[in-house]
């Protein structure tokens, strides 16, 4: 099971294209998504933690592997290695960075 948190805000374009993505992977995944509205004290910590500038944030194991327009193709690809080598986000860095 691959655990996610993902930092959302409301009229977010990039956030309902997001939860669109993880709906699909989800099909080919184990995920666990638990959503975060980045405005709530929990988000702000989470963000501000992650140092995440804009949403959705994607957070696994406590660290960033998302943010922004995230794409199917290259969460693929971490969930893949994720599920291959579970310590493997430790060194994985944010999606687009």
């Amino acid at each position: 099971m691959i655990a996610l948190t993902l930092l959302t805000q409301s009229a977010c374009p990039s956030c309902i294209a997001g939860k669109r993505v993880l709906a699909e992977l989800s099909a080919e995944f184990p995920l666990q998504i638990d959503e975060v509205d980045v405005n709530s004290d929990a988000g702000r910590a989470i963000a501000r933690e992650q140092r995440l500038a804009f949403t959705p944030g994607l957070v696994a194991n406590g660290r960033l592997i998302a943010h922004g327009r995230l794409s199917t193709r290259a969460l693929r690809r971490k969930f893949t290695t994720m599920l291959q080598t579970p310590d493997s986000t430790q060194s994985t860095r944010p999606e687009g960075s």
